[in-house]
């Protein structure tokens, strides 16, 4: 089922700058999609415009969440509706402690509903319950990718937009932050992921969008993308040379 449908949107920057150009997508329930490109794609563009971060847009085409219009939504208003939103920056209360910036994800909910969301998310995350009284600002970036995560899920989110969630960390922590997503979507959960590590994200994702200059260019499960051989050469770092018969290296073009 349809959670999210986008169609035909277009989004500007100073009213003449183009950042998303006539862009269309679904999103199913209960499931993880990813979306790659390479820098200036629009990819961060594309969540800010879904959360109604950027005023005013998109200018056109309509975007759907379960069946509800949300486009020209305030940021708090389709929050609300369960849309929640993390920020390749994270978002955190960094001068709060780990435990602080957990209560706020709690905020309204009662003491019971709070005790069985906070042991949920103390297994998912052991070294959070560890760092309890730390200062955010002091934890790794893994350890503040996984608060600013757990954050988020305690707000029970019905789609959960993540943005790099694995810049700046090392390879360990990248795996541990995607591993800890594949387990989320066991909670009938749907994550929309924005991310330039290509190989992760379509290792946990089900379906792939791949953009570029605003567009979707190709989309297809994870499988598909994982076998096609412009995106292997081109987000999966693997080396698609060859040479000419007359011994000239050359690169497959692609075919979008």
């Amino acid at each position: 089922m349809s959670l999210l449908k986008i169609q035909s949107i277009e989004t500007l920057y100073f009213d003449r700058i183009y950042a998303l150009q006539g862009l269309s997508l679904e999103i199913r329930e209960n499931e993880i999609f990813a979306i790659l490109g390479p820098n200036g794609a629009g990819k961060t563009t594309l969540l800010k415009t879904i959360a109604g971060l950027l005023k005013d847009q998109p200018k056109k085409g309509v975007i759907e969440f379960q069946g509800r219009r949300i486009s020209g939504m305030t940021p708090e208003r389709v929050a609300s509706l369960g849309i929640v939103y993390v920020p390749e920056d994270r978002g955190l209360f960094r001068e709060l402690t780990v435990g602080e910036n957990l209560d706020i994800g709690c905020w309204g909910r009662q003491a019971r509903e709070v005790v069985k969301e906070l042991d949920f998310i103390y297994n998912l995350f052991p070294i959070l319950k560890e760092r309890r009284a730390q200062q955010a600002e002091t934890l790794s970036g893994g350890e503040q990718q996984m608060l600013a995560i757990a954050r988020a899920l305690l707000r029970r989110p019905k789609l959960l937009m993540l943005d790099e969630p694995s810049l700046g960390l090392s390879p360990k922590a990248a795996r541990q932050v995607h591993d800890t997503l594949k387990e989320v979507r066991t909670r009938d959960m749907t994550i929309l992921l924005v991310e330039q590590n290509a190989k992760l994200a379509l290792n946990i994702a089900d379906y792939g969008y791949i953009m570029e200059s605003g567009r979707i260019v190709l989309e297809g499960t994870a499988k598909d993308l994982r076998e096609n051989e412009d995106v292997q050469e081109l987000y999966l770092g693997v080396d698609k040379q060859g040479a000419s018969e007359k011994g000239h290296f050359y690169t497959k073009r692609r075919r979008w």
